[in-house]
């Protein structure tokens, strides 16, 4: 019976045919044996995907002999992802070596504690390696997959290691491990991991990066590998890199509701909480979820696969069928953690400070992959020490150390290290702040407002109906007049009122907001914070997203990724209610239309006649 097969799958059984006649005896010619130009030209392409992929991958060392793992350059400035689990011993520094023989410092950016990603920067150069990011959705159990990473720390030369296998399965969920750690939508390999791979890459077969290394099963009493490997999904970290390079700590997103499979197959929901923005986009109580973000859905683990695989406060798309009709509508997403319950639940997952040694400067400590949080996380895999050759146990050279005892971080990287709060590394935060500050001010072009004067706007325009709109908004007071009426505000406790009654007097708020923050900037506006990146209305590109607090408002600017140009403003009085929502339309130059939302309601449209901008003397 005749069968087909890929042409991978033809050469692997022409490989295993050619071998067995070998062994067999059936062919003992001296020459040496010419393989088929198509298996010569499938093993010259793996070749020549190791050889792309490796330059990309990263060995990180923990300075002070507290362990280290594996990571993956995904810009030429030196960002690069890998484990929080790798991370966290390290703090804000650790040295990484590459496979050119250079060792780099290194500072940490930002944490997923939930979704066991960081973000880390080397630092010496802007023109490292970079991995090219594959579509992991597009990954199918059977692929053909390599792993390289510094296993048990054995890279000390600084060539890391290379593991071939085969994608096992994807789409794996694998539930919280311990208090925190959640693996969603992941990839499964029986390519060959250990502690070290952790926070490496996993490439395809034409050496593009599929994910993240993470976790690994192991047999607890002789601490052997049992093929059965999983990596963090690229689609998931390309999801958080917004909100990682912010130098935050972040969490992930959930629905508001929980789900359950019916036995017909369809996935409904079972709960749901109406202070939910899924409540007010319609969602209830036996709804049928059809997509998320895009994605079908046809299972209550294909709801959490998709989920685990977004950040907290994204916007995106929800298909869902409710009393016969069919919706798709923007959701607002919920954090599964509140802020300080995350905080807390991070620093339980933390590891124990590193011991380190006294010695003298000229020893390397001795470690053996991962941090010790890998203990507790993963079955008992920490290898022990004996299980490493003396002499492949060492890594890098340390930083002198300090009178405490800990490594000394290097002047260049202290600098880039602001350790605040909530933050992993607030100096990233800051850097982010300015630029997009500086994004606002040049799209809108003003004198910066000193003691003695501020700005003051005057914007005519027409509504939808055809009626004169004027909008006042300066320091010496802020009004409207529309159809006849004027409404005006005096402080930010009436424009909050009028935010939260989801009245039209909300586009002040906003007007208000952006006058302040272009003026005064980030640092006086009062708490200002840069987010990340994240969705407008559900639709990609992703972007940038400032947010400030201006009286009991929480404010947010969302600026296209490549102009710069700001779309959006957002004005939140509740958690549990719509947002003022100010959609900016331009033409790059000059504003040409406002619209105020709430929720999907277009409650007021302004066609921009003339936007007048007068400086005026402080009271």
């Amino acid at each position: 019976m005749a069968t087909s097969r890929n042409p991978k799958q033809a050469a692997g059984w022409k490989i295993a045919i050619a071998i067995c006649c070998f062994a067999a005896g059936t062919s003992v010619a001296a020459e040496p044996l010419e393989l088929p130009s198509e298996i010569e030209a499938i093993e010259n392409a793996r070749v020549e995907a190791v050889e792309r992929a490796m330059p990309s991958a990263v060995c990180v060392f923990v300075p002070g002999g507290g362990g280290g793992g594996s990571g993956v350059l995904i810009s030429p400035e030196g960002y690069a992802l890998t484990n929080f689990h790798v991370t966290s011993p390290a703090g804000t520094f650790m040295r990484c070596g590459l496979s050119d023989g250079r060792v780099y410092d290194a500072v940490l950016v930002g944490l997923d504690p939930v979704g066991d990603l960081a973000m880390i920067k080397l630092l010496g150069r802007d023109d490292f390696p970079v991995a090219t990011m594959a579509d992991s959705l597009k990954a199918r159990a059977g692929d053909w997959c390599m792993v390289i990473g510094n296993p048990f720390l054995l890279a000390t030369n600084l060539q890391p290691t290379v593991t071939w296998g085969l994608l096992s399965g994807v789409g794996r969920y694998q539930y919280p491990s311990g208090t925190l750690l959640e693996y969603a939508d992941c990839l499964q390999t029986d390519a060959s991991i250990n502690p070290g791979n952790s926070g490496g890459p996993i490439y395809n077969d034409r050496g593009e990066l599929l994910g993240i290394v993470g976790r690994c099963s192991f047999e607890k009493r002789g601490r052997v590998n049992v093929g059965v490997g999983y990596a963090i999904s690229i689609n998931q970290a390309k999801n958080f890199l917004g909100y990682l390079q912010s130098g935050r700590i972040v969490d992930h997103a959930t629905l508001g509701a929980t789900v359950s499979t019916d036995s017909d197959g369809s996935v409904v929901v079972s709960n749901i909480l109406e202070s939910s923005d899924a409540y007010r986009r319609g969602l209830r109580y036996d709804s049928e979820i059809l997509e998320i973000d895009g994605r079908v859905v046809t299972s209550a683990n294909d709801v959490q696969n998709v989920l685990g695989t977004l950040p907290s406060g994204w916007r995106v798309e929800v298909a869902f069928r409710e009393a016969g009709k069919t919706s798709r509508v923007p959701i607002r997403l919920m954090g599964v953690h509140r802020r300080d319950e995350l905080l807390t639940k991070m620093q339980a997952a933390l590891p124990p400070p590193p011991p380190v040694p006294d010695q003298p400067e000229d020893e390397t400590p001795e470690g053996n992959g991962d941090s010790k949080e890998e203990n507790a996380k993963e079955s008992d895999d920490q290898p022990k020490e004996e299980d490493a050759p003396k002499s492949e146990k060492q890594s890098p050279k340390r930083t002198k150390r300090s009178p405490h005892g800990a490594s000394a971080i290097p002047a260049q990287a202290a600098k880039l290290i602001d350790e605040r709060k909530g933050f992993a590394n607030y100096h990233f935060n800051q850097v982010h702040q300015d630029r997009i500050q500086a994004l606002l001010r040049s799209q809108f072009p003003a004198e910066i407002a000193t003691a003695e004067q501020t700005q003051r706007w005057l914007i005519t325009g027409t509504n939808s109906d055809g009626g004169d709109v004027v909008l006042e908004v300066g320091n010496d007071g802020l009004a409207m007049t529309t159809g006849g009426t004027r409404m005006t505000a005096s402080n930010a406790a009436e424009l909050f009122e009028a935010v939260d009654r989801d009245a039209i007097g909300g586009i002040l708020a906003a007007l208000d907001a952006w006058r302040r923050m272009i003026e005064l900037g980030t640092t006086q506006f009062g708490e200002a914070y840069y987010q990340g990146t994240m969705p407008l209305a559900g639709q990609r590109p992703l972007r940038d997203c400032l947010v400030g607090l201006y009286g009991e408002m929480e404010v947010r600017w969302l600026l296209h990724p490549e102009t710069g140009q700001l779309e959006c403003i957002e004005v939140f009085a509740d958690r549990d209610s719509d947002p003022a929502e100010l959609w900016i339309e331009s033409n790059g130059s000059t504003i040409n239309r406002l619209d105020l939302k709430y929720g999907l309601e277009s409650k007021l449209t302004v066609e921009i006649d003339d936007w007048k901008r007068e400086e005026v003397a402080t009271p």
